[in-house]
């Protein structure tokens, strides 16, 4: 790929006590947010076990930042208990519990283990760059880049949108009211221009050109590595549905799951579309495009994490019709296999891998309804 992460160890001596001091402000506010449900009488164990963690994570930045710890122990240390935190204000959401208050005048109500839950994983990525040696600079400039993909990846959800009315709207001209069959047409149609666009304008923009697409004809290497990566795409949705249903949480379904429910002949159109559209446009966009972008300033291994990220954020929208607890429940089904990608990408180094990969995988289950 020719892509190598940036130092970790930027070495800016100006923001040496930066990180620690970043740590110690989110780790707060995670604490703040799991103390107020605990003061309001919600005794979960979840929730309790959560505010000791963020409370040891407290503490790994503040003896940091007064010479009590070495960088490494204290990044350590709060990087075990907050990601300790993320696991556990998760699952008491995703048993139901919430830990809301409303804002004065404005009659929101907030759920603090959500916002608890937000404030700890980006506690574990200031803890993990803390053990890591990167400095204020360092931070601030992956933070930059984190946003600017997460930007990108709703560039393409935006973009899917205006393609949809793009080519819909002729086709309304030239025969009138579509049928569902013809909108699901039009849908994918709208994916591959979409998502295509935006990947080919943010490489056009970034002057990498289209040599950055890494496409090589498949070997025996990556034969291999996409039938690895079936199986480990199944294994791991199998393995986080068995966690998530053990804990007593059902997921919540894709709104196209509930389409094809209503209307099985769509599955025609579906299966190849998942193969020949979705699979190669997604992976171009967030694994060839973000993923291979981050490699500038993450290693690779956090670049897969950091891309999955993305790559869960954009995809709210498409479980939002469930309560919280259920659509935090299919993310995590969502980040488990955005990682299963990342890594096989990482390891072959070819677009083609994933995207099949990824397009079999949702092809296959929707096969079902074919019988």
């Amino acid at each position: 790929m020719g892509t190598t992460a940036q130092s970790d160890a930027d070495g800016d001596a100006s923001g040496v006590d930066a990180v620690p001091a970043v740590g110690t402000i989110v780790t707060a506010l995670t604490m703040g947010c799991l103390l107020v449900p605990v003061r309001q009488g919600i005794d979960e164990p979840t929730v309790l076990g959560a505010s000791v963690f963020a409370a040891i994570a407290v503490a790994a930045f503040l003896a940091r930042r007064y010479g009590i710890l070495e960088r490494e122990r204290s990044g350590l240390v709060a990087a075990v208990s907050s990601a300790l935190v993320v696991v556990l204000s998760a699952t008491a959401i995703m048993l139901g519990t919430s830990g809301s208050v409303t804002v004065p005048e404005v009659g929101w109500s907030i759920s603090l283990l959500f916002g608890a839950l937000v404030t700890s994983f980006t506690a574990t990525g200031v803890a993990i760059a803390e053990y890591a040696g990167i400095s204020g600079t360092g931070l601030s400039r992956r933070a930059g880049q984190f946003l600017e993909m997460v930007i990108l990846g709703f560039a393409g959800l935006i973009a899917m949108q205006i393609a949809s009315i793009v080519v819909s709207v002729p086709m309304i001209v030239a025969v009138g009211e579509l049928t569902e069959f013809q909108w699901q047409a039009v849908s994918y149609l709208a994916t591959g221009l979409g998502l295509g666009t935006v990947a080919v304008g943010y490489l056009l923009f970034r002057g990498y050109g289209l040599s950055y697409v890494d496409i090589e004809l498949p070997t025996l290497r990556t034969v291999v590595w996409m039938v690895v990566g079936l199986i480990l795409i199944f294994g791991a949705n199998i393995a986080v549905s068995m966690l998530i249903t053990g804990a007593g949480v059902e997921s919540a379904e894709h709104s196209l799951s509930e389409t094809v429910e209503q209307n099985v002949g769509l599955v025609v159109i579906i299966v190849p579309a998942m193969v020949l559209i979705v699979g190669p446009f997604e992976e171009l966009l967030y694994r060839n495009v973000v993923q291979k972008s981050l490699y500038e300033t993450f290693s690779r291994p956090s670049a897969i994490v950091v891309a999955s990220t993305v790559f869960m954020v954009v995809h709210v929208g498409a479980y939002a019709t469930a309560g919280a607890g259920r659509v935090l429940a299919s993310l995590i089904s969502v980040f488990a296999l955005s990682l299963v990608l990342g890594t096989i990408y990482e390891r072959t180094d070819n677009l083609v891998v994933p995207a099949l990969v990824h397009g079999c995988y949702n092809a296959l289950l929707f096969v079902p309804y074919l019988s």
